[in-house]
């Protein structure tokens, strides 16, 4: 995908540009970021195990769920790693503790329902973007609304109906989340009428240009987290 491509939807929600910082190095392969077929969405509250679905549908929901749960790992990992290392206070440091719990959730879930075939966590490396309130705050807006924006696109293409039903209800949450940290960011929290989907191939690119999945993590963390979810 072309640059200028990318940039017109990226505009509409990385408005403090965390994200377009590192537009002039995408990272895309066919499969995707995280290494499977092309789909995305962000789904949880899971319950239907994927034996339940048409043997014609499970590939592809597969596929989705899957993509998902890479979308998962890396929010859960963003906001755990902010809280374990105790850098953000008052307002900020309370969002990230529900929201991480919100997203660790949605990660446990997601292996309820895949079992052994949910995909292992890549590697994260926030190159010390969890360690400054700023710059997390701005990347947090920039993914809350990306997640938002990927919800969107793929929920239609769900075959299961228990899936669909869960998607809706994450991303009602999703956005709670956007507009949660969009207000402590002092961006308006719904600046438009309507919002636009982002295919794959955008969501793909967005998260490659940040350098946050790597193969190893220079990251220093100490102590856990309550899981709140």
């Amino acid at each position: 995908m072309a640059e200028a491509e990318l940039l017109g939807p990226v505009a509409a929600f990385d408005c403090d540009g965390a994200l377009t910082e590192a537009a002039d190095a995408l990272r895309t392969t066919r499969r995707g970021l995280f290494g499977i077929a092309a789909a995305g969405t962000v789904l949880g509250g899971l319950v239907a195990p994927v034996s339940a679905l048409g043997r014609d549908a499970v590939a592809g929901d597969i596929a989705i769920l899957n993509y998902a749960l890479g979308l998962e790992y890396l929010q859960a990992a963003f906001y755990t790693e902010a809280e374990r290392l105790g850098a953000l206070h008052g307002p900020l440091a309370t969002q990230a503790q529900v929201v991480g719990g919100h997203e660790r959730a949605h990660v446990a879930a997601f292996h309820k329902v895949l079992g052994t075939l949910a995909m292992k966590s890549p590697t994260f490396n926030f190159q010390g973007v969890t360690q400054d309130p700023n710059a997390f705050r701005r990347t947090a807006v920039a993914f809350e609304d990306l997640a938002v924006a990927a919800y969107k696109y793929q929920a239609p293409h769900l075959s299961s109906p228990a899936y669909l039903m869960a998607a809706v209800s994450i991303h009602s949450v999703e956005a709670r989340h956007a507009a949660w940290i969009r207000r402590l960011a002092g961006v308006l929290p719904a600046a438009t009428a309507f919002d636009q989907p982002l295919p794959p191939t955008q969501v793909d690119a967005l998260v490659a240009s940040t350098h946050f999945v790597v193969a190893t993590t220079q990251t220093s963390a100490h102590g856990s987290p309550k899981f709140t979810g």
